[in-house]
């Protein structure tokens, strides 16, 4: 090759090989945004399970007389456990889709629902009060609903992925309700 289209063809192969890495590095971007978001959202998630664990159950609730259909305690773990992996990538999904205006109002709610949570278990098993415990569930509740509903329109995905906690606490109203009535 004459060394004029030899200095041509390197010239072209630098800029091929700079416009690969222009094109790569967006790419490069989105991955550590992406897993930045997924990270922030299971730590802020399963920080405020963590914060639950400040009221564990105690002789108070093992003094409690039972709804029916009260599950054996040691199934709450794996469960609450597995909801809030789902919530937090449900969270995450919203976040990494919409710019950071429009995540707002999805996000406000995901938000409030989780601090709904929390208070849930200060209220019931730290202060001994299913009756306030009722009406914070119930509010959790339609907090969720709202929270799937913005989500869905971002992502059907992430509304789907709370269906199950949204099942869960449904069943935990009914428990909630039943615990205040057996032992008012």
């Amino acid at each position: 090759m004459p060394p004029a289209f030899a200095s041509t063809h390197s010239s072209l192969e630098t800029i091929s090989n700079l416009s690969r890495e222009i094109q790569t590095a967006p790419a490069k971007q989105n991955a550590l945004r992406t897993a930045a978001i997924v990270f922030v959202c299971l730590l802020v998630t399963y920080g405020a399970a963590a914060l639950g664990t400040l009221f564990p159950p105690d002789g108070w609730y093992a003094g409690l007389q039972r709804p029916p259909l009260a599950p054996p305690n040691w199934i709450f773990g794996p469960v609450w456990t597995t909801l809030y992996g789902l919530m937090a990538v449900a969270a995450a999904l919203v976040w990494i889709k919409v710019a950071c205006q429009s995540a707002r109002l999805p996000l406000g709610l995901y938000a409030l629902q989780l601090a709904l949570n929390t208070v849930w278990t200060a209220l019931f098993f730290g202060l001994h009060r299913p009756d306030l415990a009722l009406v914070d569930i119930v509010v959790l509740w339609l907090a969720i609903i709202a929270t799937m509903a913005a989500f869905a329109r971002h992502s059907r995905v992430a509304a789907m992925l709370l269906a199950p906690y949204l099942a869960w606490v449904s069943f935990a109203t009914y428990l909630n309700a039943g615990f205040w009535w057996l032992n008012r």
